[in-house]
């Protein structure tokens, strides 16, 4: 079995186990940990003792912070090879042939929901806080989530990707990016009894055997006037009415002020694609969205936003983006629609099989 560094494979009884072993950087995934992932997930299909693979992170702070976006800024022209990988690899995924858990605790952001969001049974803990921060470094949700996302109720998927706010464990199974919720000490547990479950039928019966009520979603508990903003045909109607909610009191609580500081502060030029991308989803198949994720990727790559926003939040770390456009009125249609053209390296094309 593989045993890299950076991805370890191990088995446990019937239960094949991928980690991803990059603790210190949150287990940010890099080109090479993905192909060692794609490697374990042929191994296991192969492997007819194998009869549940579990998607695990190494490291107490989370499953996975995201795609490395150092590595994307130092190193640009891998960007096609990179996206290209991450978005057949998030389409696998969610086609495995064997059952598929994944234990989204800790932080799970952008590429860590690209890689877990997609298995057949998503478990979140009291740890979880998942989130798409895309807009908030200059560009558009990607690797499949807004093909979730744009399904969720009261258009509480909408807020998330367009603020890349951090979700709770029981916001995610509000939005449909979660399936069931287990306290995190027990999750050794669960994959010790995963390990003996002889049958592919029994999975969802031993995750059961450890669900716990997640308790109350924030998201759902604001989702009167979520609803409301989130409804609305633009980023500029979606911003005027966060701020009638804020000066209002809106369920006197903190969140409507949370989101519309993200309103106020993120990409301006990606939160208006964001919008654009997120409604086109919800008529697609996922590998219509992972297509779409690679054009306006790859476009964002080649403009100012994605590369400045990367800047602010993780080279210089000063969080103070200098968007260009820097309001939401001088970015107009057409240049929110060159975003979903073809990228200059091609399209993806991946196929619905």
């Amino acid at each position: 079995m593989t045993d890299e560094k950076l991805v370890l494979g191990s088995r446990q009884g019937s239960l094949g186990v991928i980690t991803l072993n990059r603790p210190r950087a949150v287990n940010a995934l890099n080109l090479d940990m993905m192909q060692l992932v794609d490697q374990l997930l042929t191994e296991f299909e192969a492997d007819d003792s194998v009869t549940t693979v579990l998607m695990t992170g190494a490291g107490d702070r989370g499953l996975c912070a995201g795609g490395d976006v150092k590595s994307i800024y130092y190193e640009p022209e891998r960007m096609p090879e990179f996206m290209g990988f991450e978005y057949t690899m998030n389409l696998r995924l969610s086609r495995y042939s064997k059952p598929l858990v994944s234990f989204m605790d800790g932080l799970v952001l952008g590429g860590g929901v690209g890689i877990s969001a997609h298995a057949a049974y998503r478990v979140v803990t009291e740890r979880s806080r998942v989130g798409m921060p895309e807009t908030i470094i200059g560009f558009s949700p990607d690797v499949g989530a807004l093909h979730i996302l744009s399904r969720s109720p009261r258009k509480l998927g909408y807020a998330m990707a367009l603020t890349g706010l951090h979700a709770s464990g029981a916001d995610a199974l509000a939005v449909g990016l979660a399936d069931y919720f287990v306290p995190s000490e027990r999750l050794n547990d669960l994959a010790e009894a995963l390990s003996k479950v002889g049958a592919a039928e029994n999975v969802e019966r031993c995750i059961q055997g450890f669900t716990v009520d997640a308790g109350p979603s924030r998201l759902e508990e604001n989702a009167d006037w979520i609803e409301r903003a989130f409804s609305e045909t633009t980023v500029e109607k979606i911003v005027a009415e966060v701020e009638r909610q804020a000066a209002a009191g809106a369920d006197d609580g903190p969140l409507v002020h949370e989101v519309l500081a993200a309103l106020r502060h993120n990409s301006p030029t990606g939160m208006k694609v964001a919008l654009e991308a997120t409604r086109r989803a919800a008529d697609q198949t996922l590998n219509l969205t992972l297509n779409q994720d690679y054009a306006v990727t790859l476009n964002s790559a080649a403009g100012h936003d994605m590369r400045e926003g990367i800047r602010a939040q993780v080279i210089d770390k000063d969080r103070q983006p200098a968007w260009q456009p820097a309001t939401l009125e001088e970015v107009d249609e057409a240049s929110v629609l060159a975003f979903f053209e073809n990228p200059e390296s091609g399209p993806l094309e991946l196929r619905s099989v």
